[in-house]
C-alpha cells in the first residue's frame, strides 16, 4: 500500500542513517528526553515547547538531529507538523532499538512530565468543548467524512462473524450520541456506555431510553478499570481521532477486556483534509495502520484482522480488531 499523502520522506527508502548519526542524536540528553517522551504520543512542536520550556529554534535544532538520525518520523497535518518516534528498520534496527530500550528504563523527570499532563490537559478541554457545543449537530458534521452506516454496520459485522452467541459485557467508548447502543445491546446482555462529554450522554440516554442493561459512564475508562471490570469486547467507533491520547485508549481498552476478548476499532486513515479540525472537532487527521498496531503492540494486543473501506470523498476508514491473549 502506497504510503499516505501527508507523511515526509526524509530520504529515498534505501538511505539510511549512519552509526555516527544515531551516536550523535543520543549524544544529548534533552534529545534523550524528547525520544523517552515520544515513546507515548506524537507531538506538535508548539506542544513540543511547552513540555520542555524552550524556544522554538532550539528545539529545532534537536529536531533536525533526531529526525537525520532516523530516530523521529514527522507528519504534516494541514499547517501542523507532528513528531513521533520511529519504528527501528534496516541495518541497524537492533542498534536502534537497544537504544529506545535504555532510554525508557528511565522516567520521564518531573517537571517534563508535568508539562505533558499540561499538554494532555489541554487537548482533553479542547475536545470536551467541541462536543458540548456540537452535541446536537456532531452526527451532521460527521456525515461529511463518512457515513456513519459504512463504518458501523462493518463494525457489527465484525462482531457477529467473531461471536455467534450473545457475549455478557460490550463496552463502547465515546459512545457519542448512541446511535449503535441498540444494534450491540442485541449482541450482548449488558453494554457499558462511556464518553468524556456529559451532552453526548445525555442524548445517549436519550437515544436508548428504551433498552434495558445499559449502563452510562460520565468519565474516561479509568473509572471502570479502577473497579477491576472486565468486558467480553470494547468497542470504539471513529474515536481515536478525537481523543487527545490515543494509545492511551489502547491500553486500557486491553486493561478491560478479559482474557481473549475483542477490541474493535473504527478509525479513519491517516488525511491530509485539515478542515475535518474544524468542523468535527478531529484532534488527529487519522492514523496509518502501522502506527494503531505499534500501539497495539504494546498493549499487548494482536492484531487478527483488517478491513479497509474507501469513500467518495477520499476518505479512508479501517476497521481493526485487535485480541487480548
Amino acid at each position: 500500500m502506497a504510503a499516505p499523502s501527508n507523511v515526509i520522506p526524509l530520504r529515498r527508502p534505501c538511505d539510511e542513517a549512519g552509526l555516527s548519526s544515531v551516536f550523535k542524536a543520543a549524544g544529548d540528553e534533552l534529545r534523550l528526553q524528547i525520544l523517552r517522551v515520544m515513546a507515548q504520543d506524537s507531538y506538535g512542536v508548539s506542544e513540543l515547547c511547552d513540555i520542555f520550556d524552550i524556544k522554538q529554534s532550539a528545539l529545532s535544532h534537536h529536531l533536525r538531529v533526531l529526525l537525520e538520525a532516523n530516530l523521529l518520523n514527522r507528519r504534516k497535518e494541514g499547517t501542523n507538523t507532528f513528531y513521533r518516534r520511529a519504528l527501528p528498520s534496516g541495518r541497524i534496527a537492533s542498534l536502534h532499538q537497544q537504544l529506545l530500550d535504555q532510554i525508557d528504563m528511565d522516567p520521564i523527570a518531573a517537571p517534563i512530565k508535568r508539562g505533558v499532563e499540561r499538554v494532555q490537559c489541554q487537548r482533553e478541554n479542547n475536545s470536551v468543548a467541541f462536543f458540548r457545543d456540537n452535541a446536537g449537530r456532531f452526527r451532521q458534521h460527521q456525515e461529511l467524512v463518512a457515513p456513519w452506516s459504512d463504518y458501523s454496520e462493518a463494525t457489527l459485522q465484525l462482531l457477529d462473524r467473531l461471536y455467534k452467541q450473545p457475549l455478557n459485557t460490550i463496552v463502547e467508548i465515546g459512545v457519542g450520541e448512541g446511535w449503535l447502543l441498540p444494534a450491540l445491546r442485541q449482541r450482548a446482555s449488558s453494554v457499558v456506555a462511556l464518553d468524556l462529554s456529559a451532552k453526548m450522554l445525555d442524548l445517549a440516554r436519550d437515544h436508548a431510553a428504551h433498552l434495558t442493561n445499559i449502563r452510562f459512564v460520565h468519565g474516561s475508562t479509568d473509572k471502570l478499570i479502577q473497579s477491576n471490570f472486565r468486558a467480553d469486547a470494547v468497542v470504539a467507533n471513529m474515536v481515536l481521532h478525537h481523543t487527545p491520547d490515543p494509545q492511551r485508549i489502547l491500553s486500557e481498552a486491553a486493561a478491560l477486556l478479559a482474557p481473549g476478548g475483542s477490541f474493535i476499532i473504527s478509525e479513519l486513515c491517516a488525511h491530509d483534509q485539515a478542515w475535518a479540525r474544524e468542523h468535527c472537532g478531529d484532534i488527529w487527521l487519522g492514523f496509518t495502520s502501522e502506527q494503531l498496531q505499534d500501539w497495539a503492540s504494546h498493549a499487548d494486543l494482536e492484531l487478527s484482522a483488517s478491513v479497509f473501506l474507501a469513500q467518495r470523498n477520499g476518505f479512508q476508514i479501517q476497521i481493526q480488531h485487535l485480541k487480548r491473549g
